[in-house]
């Protein structure tokens, strides 16, 4: 299958593009080239220009959006409004773009913080460890002891998980204007297998996500047609000790292989 990666350069795209490209033939639209290391077509554009991202989805058969916006000022009114531009408006023209071309399916990279987050310390966690404070990971909400699961409407009020919130909208428009499947996949915190588990902050340690498994998570939403929008959430908590996953092993057929209540092996 011939697939359009908008996005495809940032961090989500690097860590999978290798095991993407095992299986499909990819094209990836974004301001930089991808890593050098993958056979992929690259098209380089910007998606503020409507004529670039119709061109670049001419000829594809389903289209993965994991475009965000920059790490660079994380927070700052700037940062926020240009994660708001991708999420709505950029998000917005590339499923418009993919719909004339005929394209019928997509797959969106969301994220778990859709919901606010629960207010969790790993009791496993090495208080030897020094935790980075500049990561961009809220403080949690006090009496939130676990994420909802996908029948609960999401509740985040941050400007990234409003952002990844819009973006979700922007995709059920999509399949009811131009009946098209979307899968939203909600990640947490993906990481390089050689670096899974974190151990930079509880929460991340307790639902990060190896590369393979967000690989394969991708894989599987990119199979899976015709079923309107259809959020998932995709998370290396095996034990769902903070993650509840039982639509993605119940209709994805997706369960971590990387778990983050198993040893670390590092």
């Amino acid at each position: 299958m011939r697939v359009l990666v908008i996005g495809g350069s940032g961090l989500v795209g690097g860590l999978v593009l290798p095991r993407l490209a095992e299986r499909h033939d990819l094209r990836v639209f974004d301001l930089k080239p991808p890593r050098s290391d993958v056979d992929v077509e690259y098209v380089a554009g910007d998606l503020r220009d409507v004529a670039a991202v119709t061109r670049a989805v001419e000829g594809v058969d389903a289209m993965i959006f994991m475009a965000m916006g920059p790490m660079a000022g994380w927070g700052s009114i700037d940062n926020a409004r240009a994660h708001f531009e991708v999420a709505a408006p950029g998000l917005h023209v590339a499923l418009r773009a993919a719909h004339e071309a005929g394209v019928t399916h997509a797959v969106y990279t969301s994220s778990m913080s859709v919901y606010a987050e629960p207010a969790v310390d790993d009791p496993r966690a090495d208080d030897d460890i020094p935790r980075d404070d500049t990561i961009s990971i809220s403080p949690g909400v006090p009496g939130r002891d676990r994420y909802p699961d996908e029948s609960t409407p999401p509740d985040a009020t941050d400007f990234y998980g409003l952002a990844k919130r819009m973006g979700e909208e922007v995709c059920r428009n999509a399949v009811e204007v131009y009946g098209m499947s979307v899968v939203a996949l909600r990640l947490c915190h993906p990481v390089a297998d050689d670096d899974f588990p974190r151990t930079d902050h509880p929460r991340a340690r307790l639902i990060c996500t190896s590369a393979r498994d967000v690989a394969r998570a991708l894989l599987a939403a990119l199979d899976r047609r015709g079923h309107g929008f259809e959020p998932f959430a995709i998370s290396g908590d095996g034990a769902e000790r903070l993650v509840p996953m039982t639509r993605a092993r119940e209709l994805l057929g997706w369960t971590p292989l990387d778990s983050t209540d198993q040893p670390d092996k590092r």
